[in-house]
């Protein structure tokens, strides 16, 4: 059959018409549907069908308006009882195959005309009325209707295996779960060992079976990271998680995502199918049990009050539900009918000195399979039952869920090092806290991971040993400490008190100082002529501080007295060069014209350039062209020849493009220079002489200029030589583009991203000096 008669073939049905063509040929109005015979018959047809005697007993029903038949395979027709028993119900047909003569449901038509040459055969879509739809609905009883409102239903990728959330924002969360922002859902999540059925579980406690979450029967595991759908029945948002004890990478980034999940769960089924109750299973629960307390407990009071929830996120955990399925072995408590099975499961646990203090509260259900499939009817009930409480967790609204695991996924993230990691437990510290270590003793931060963002330093509990490396030395005020408090300080050139200049002579005459913000000068280190005291032994206790990954050293040499000196002798010179450069300028033009020959242009009637017409600018430089004497920019009066008919010569002069290309040309006798222009001619080139000799000796000052630079640096700025680009905005360094040194930090930036001026007391810079953008953001003293 060609494509277009199948396509045709596909429109919406207006009248049924008879599928058997036994005596209409298919052209007649179909009256009756007979289920025995599977198919939908026109009045001639029907009573010629069933005159035999076996076929006369053959229920029919007369068809009303927008009628649909039912799913032939669906009814269990060919031997399918095992699709029949799956779906539990009979389900109205969308679709019939013209070649086989059968109505499918969309179901059936996926699973038996999904693949091969049955995919080409042409069908007949039907399309039920509302009427028919109404009256199936009155006409279903509460499981069915159940079973209806979940048909729908489909799982999405809600965490990859890198902890990476797969929604963009809370609206997509709720578009996804296809629920309303209003309605109030609690979380149930699954955790289990992968291949005992995790997924399959959750199919059939919520879903009736039906395939929400991917099963396979391939080795590999089928759930990767974390996903999540909507049970529209009970309101709750189901998620299924990877199974421990895989073949996975990142295990140490997988394992802590579960209990983010485990975190945000209102009730956690642990699923195990193993004839007796393996250690794993104790382990895991008491070791969640512990990190929650310790890490998660306090994360979720912050995010209750940092995102003003109205709802707050219980600190308590969820509920676990221990769903054990056995073949071979009796129940857990079977034995001994006096016990409580959540008796012995809380032996078991003292047992092993797991304390699982963190659940709200622990069942067990289990169940023996002695034939497939497994009855999940007990576990449906415990489920249930564990929802209606609301005495220790209670629902909350989608936009709520997903603020708490946002907030869980921004604090617990970024990789684990695995030198770093204690396998002894399924959730070490070193999963929740700072990876940094100690440059000096080698011990680890004990704050929760990304800590830094919040502002909150690094901390460790051990004490840290001295580094020459790293002098990781504190001075702190002798005499403060002795009253109760403990103030830092450090060697600086000068007070606070003391003006820029006065502090340098001071200096220079008694050497640097310490100084306490509340005792004030405290020591000088040359006050006397002899006999001048090391300050440990006078006036400063010393402490040995822990040195993180990027963070400065302490006692740094803060004598920037070479340097203070340098800023201010350029200070000085930049000034008497801005308020000189005017007058300079003009004086600097006359003088040009003064001595130039007749022939060239005036400075003053020169605005642009005479080939490419750009506009000179104050700091841009005329240039004249020795044949014409016209002005010139520098690129286009770049090229040099003998101009011996102007009196150049014989050496090489600047010239323009266009005399340079003329060279060939001859100047008329009138045009040769008379010797008053002569005189001039000689003057002009005495004056250039001079320009060349005085830029020569600028130039070589510069380069002792930079020795000094360097030898009067301080000891935490970056050299010269390593800084390429700036710090901030990245551009890279040039002869037009200087380098400034923050005087907090010591890094290199451009003029625009270091124009702020403030104090930096703890380097020893007391009054306003250059500083970053992101040192002048740092709240208190620098």
């Amino acid at each position: 059959m060609s494509a277009h008669t199948q396509t045709a073939e596909k429109g919406q049905n207006t009248t049924l018409l008879c599928q058997e063509s036994y005596v209409c040929s298919g052209t007649d109005e179909a009256i009756f549907e007979c289920d025995e015979c599977r198919s939908l018959q026109c009045q001639r047809c029907e009573e010629e069908l069933h005159q035999p005697e076996r076929l006369r007993n053959h229920e029919r029903t007369r068809i009303r308006p927008g009628h649909v038949p039912y799913c032939d395979s669906c009814k269990g027709a060919n031997g399918n009882i095992m699709h029949a028993s799956m779906t539990g119900s009979r389900q109205i047909a969308a679709v019939r195959c013209q070649v086989c003569k059968i109505n499918l449901c969309v179901e059936c038509q996926k699973r038996t005309h999904a693949g091969g040459n049955r995919r080409k055969h042409p069908v007949t879509v039907y399309h039920a009325g509302k009427a028919q739809e109404q009256e199936e609905e009155e006409g279903m009883d509460e499981e069915t209707k159940r079973r209806k409102m979940t048909e729908k239903v489909v799982s999405f990728l809600l965490v990859d295996e890198t902890e990476e959330i797969q929604v963009r924002n809370e609206e997509d969360f709720i578009k996804k779960l296809d629920c309303s922002p209003d309605q109030h859902l609690k979380v149930v999540s699954i955790f289990g060992n992968t291949g005992d059925g995790k997924s399959h579980t959750l199919n059939h406690t919520f879903f009736y079976g039906r395939e929400v979450f991917k099963t396979s029967p391939a080795q590999e595991s089928c759930t990767v990271g974390v996903w999540a759908a909507y049970d529209p029945v009970r309101k709750v948002v189901v998620i299924d998680t990877e199974g421990l004890l895989g073949a996975t990478v990142n295990l140490s980034q997988r394992t802590r995502l579960l209990l983010k999940v485990l975190a945000i769960s209102d009730l956690v089924i642990y699923r195990t199918r193993a004839d007796r109750l393996h250690n794993d299973l104790f382990k895991f629960l008491g070791d969640a049990s512990e990190a929650y307390l310790k890490h998660f407990t306090k994360e979720l009071k912050a995010t209750t009050a940092r995102c003003g929830l109205d709802v707050p996120l219980s600190t308590l955990g969820p509920g676990v539900i221990i769903f054990h399925e056995t073949v071979y072995t009796k129940l857990l408590g079977s034995d001994h009918p006096s016990e409580v099975p959540e008796k012995l499961i809380q032996d078991r646990f003292r047992k092993l000195s797991c304390f699982p203090e963190a659940f709200s509260s622990i069942h067990y259900k289990g169940t023996r399979t002695y034939n497939p499939p497994t009855d999940f009817s007990g576990l449906r009930r415990a489920v249930e039952q564990q929802l209606e409480n609301n005495t220790t967790r209670s629902p909350r609204q989608p936009g709520v869920i997903y603020k708490a695991l946002k907030a869980l996924s921004d604090r617990f993230s970024g990789e684990i090092p695995d030198d770093q990691m204690a396998h002894s437990s399924f959730f070490p510290d070193e999963y929740f806290t700072c990876s940094s270590v100690c440059l000096s003793c080698g011990c680890g931060c004990k704050k929760s991971m990304n800590h830094a963002k919040e502002g909150i330093p690094h901390e460790s509990k051990s004490r840290c040993r001295y580094s020459h490396q790293y002098d990781n030395r504190v001075y702190t005020c002798k005499a403060c400490y002795e009253r109760g408090m403990e103030v830092s300080v450090v060697p600086k050139t000068s007070a606070s008190t003391d003006s820029p200049w006065l502090g340098l002579a001071k200096y220079a005459w008694s050497g640097y100082v310490i100084e306490c913000p509340n005792c004030g000068v405290v020591y000088r280190s040359r006050q006397y002529w002899f006999g001048n005291q090391d300050p440990v032994n006078t006036v400063v206790r010393t402490e040995i501080e822990h040195v993180w990954p990027g963070t400065d050293g302490f006692l740094k040499d803060n004598n920037n007295a070479a340097q203070r000196l340098l800023d201010g002798m350029n200070f000085m010179a930049q000034s008497v060069s801005e308020l000189s450069l005017g007058p300079t300028k003009a004086v600097t033009s006359w003088l040009t014209d003064q001595i130039a020959p007749a022939y060239w242009r005036p400075n003053s009637q020169i605005l642009s350039c005479k080939k490419c017409n750009t506009p000179f600018k104050d700091n841009d430089t005329k240039h004249h062209c020795r044949a014409c004497g016209e002005g010139f920019c520098d690129g286009c009066s770049s090229k040099t020849r003998p101009v011996p008919e102007r009196g150049w010569g014989p050496a090489p002069v600047r010239v323009c493009d266009n005399c340079y290309d003329n060279r060939g040309i001859q100047l008329d006798v009138a045009e040769l220079p008379s010797d008053e222009e002569g005189g001039t001619l000689i003057a002009r080139k005495v004056g250039e002489a001079v320009q060349n000799t005085l830029g020569a000796v600028v130039t070589a000052m510069d380069i002792p200029l930079g020795l000094v630079k360097d030898a009067a640096r301080p000891a935490y700025w970056v050299p010269d030589h390593e800084i390429l680009h700036c710090h901030n905005c990245r551009k890279e360094f040039s002869i037009k583009l200087s380098k400034h040194h923050c005087r907090a930090c010591g890094q290199g930036f451009c003029d625009e991203c270091s124009h702020d001026r403030r104090a930096v007391p703890s380097r020893g810079w007391d009054h306003p000096v250059r500083v970053c953008f992101n040192c002048n953001k740092k709240p208190g003293d620098l």
